[in-house]
């Protein structure tokens, strides 16, 4: 029996994604989708900082900073280092900087077309 779609290309078991990495993969997009997270990630993208500098830069509460890198610690997105009372966060790898880069880049891509 034909398939409705027979001219397309069907997928392999290869190439279709386990369940539990697309949920996986979801929850890293959903986190990507608040502003003030990709805020915190842009600022992590120049190096790390501690909570009070992103509560400076960013002009929030130490609360809701800490709120928003539990979630980004939870999904591996940013790590954390200990030093004495304080506590330097990072992007915990060159994915997730990659990951920033290539949305920055599309979303000033659709900007600038936007604009034409």
């Amino acid at each position: 029996m034909a398939s409705p779609c027979s001219n397309q290309h069907q997928p392999t078991e290869r190439e279709v994604l386990a369940a539990p990495l697309a949920w996986r993969v979801a929850d890293i997009f959903k986190a990507l989708g608040d502003p003030t997270r990709v805020k915190i990630i842009a600022l992590l993208d120049a190096g790390e900082m501690c909570v009070g500098e992103m509560c400076l830069t960013l002009g929030m509460s130490q609360p809701a900073i800490s709120s928003q890198l539990r979630l980004l610690r939870t999904l591996g997105i940013v790590s954390v280092r200990r030093e004495g009372k304080h506590a330097y966060y990072r992007l915990a790898d060159e994915h997730v900087r990659h990951l920033f880069h290539q949305g920055l880049a599309h979303a000033r891509h659709d900007i600038i077309h936007d604009d034409a």
